[in-house]
């Protein structure tokens, strides 16, 4: 007998809250591809949130890094399309690098969901059918207001914002938030790249600092940043605010010490978590992949912070 879309609809439901406590036999393939490589502990909880989801949904996962490597990342995507997997999950790290190879696994009929970073003109920009990640754009608009607000940042200051990958669309968004928010109250944004190696983005920063002392704040853009700004303050012998991104645990003790004011948390459990499920409920029931925001809300204070704890500690 033929399901309408509604029986399926429920049918889904149903074995959506069996598979909560029962895993399920894979028949349904999925390759994961994460642009960066898996020293950059970032991705830990996202890896994490795809295998547990696999496990519940009966998917066969295939994790691969791009390391950082564009030409590497689209010959990823065409092998995975080539193997007739069922659905693809992919940080979208660039707004036009990835087009085409995107969109010939969609014609090909295969489910390929955005997570972590999307096309800065999200589904206009991309063939993917859905995005599970943060809305990076206001999340650093969010910042930027808030630390202006608090710290009473004003017109003719000038604020720091090192990013990890400037290129990057996670880099180009966040820090576009935090750069709209300045500039519509008259403050400078400076800017390096800090790249991803921890120890040598803290000596960037804090050589920055104390180049330059007239810096009011700073902003880190992703967990690397984000992880290692409060020791670059410390370095430079400066008492400026501080607020970022993510949360590895650094930032969370960071945060409670009162050295860093805030973190925009993404949630990277759940953006590994929801593509790999859509991509099973896609396949086995035809429901339709739909965008979740894994940061509604994730404005993180010393008034919070405490009660939020990360999975795993990561960097980005």
């Amino acid at each position: 007998m033929k399901l309408t879309r509604l029986k399926a609809a429920a049918m889904a439901a149903g074995v959506a809250t069996m598979m909560a406590s029962t895993a399920l036999a894979a028949d349904v393939k999925a390759t994961m591809i994460i642009y960066l490589d898996p020293s950059v502990q970032f991705f830990n909880p996202v890896v994490k949130g795809a295998q547990d989801a696999a496990n519940q949904f009966g998917v066969d996962l295939d994790v691969q890094y791009a390391n950082n490597d564009p030409v590497r990342q689209n010959d990823l995507i065409e092998s995975a399309t080539a193997s007739g997997v069922d659905g693809i999950a992919v940080a979208i790290s660039s707004s036009d690098a990835f087009d085409e190879s995107i969109c010939a696994a969609t014609k090909a009929g295969i489910i390929v969901i955005g997570f972590n970073n999307d096309d800065l003109d999200g589904a206009k920009g991309n063939c993917r059918q859905a995005y599970v990640g943060m809305d990076e754009f206001a999340s650093g608009y969010e910042l930027g207001n808030r630390m202006i607000k608090e710290f009473g940042l004003k017109s003719g200051d000038v604020v720091f914002n090192p990013r990890e990958i400037p290129e990057a669309s996670f880099a180009v968004a966040r820090g576009g938030g935090i750069e709209k928010a300045m500039t519509e109250a008259g403050i400078k944004v400076e800017t390096v790249r800090a790249g991803l190696d921890p120890a040598e983005a803290q000596n960037i920063i804090a050589q920055f600092l104390i180049a330059n002392p007239n810096v009011k704040a700073l902003f880190g853009t992703g967990s690397v940043t984000s992880t290692v700004g409060a020791g670059a303050i410390k370095d430079a012998g400066v008492n400026i605010p501080f607020g970022g991104f993510d949360l590895a645990v650094e930032i969370v003790n960071a945060v409670e010490s009162g050295a860093m004011f805030a973190t925009m948390d993404q949630q990277p459990y759940l953006q590994g978590y929801y593509p790999i499920a859509q991509i099973a409920l896609a396949k086995k029931y035809g429901l339709t992949p739909t965008d979740v925001d894994t940061g509604q809300g994730a404005f993180l204070d010393k008034s919070r912070i405490s009660s939020v704890k990360p999975l795993i500690g990561s960097y980005r």
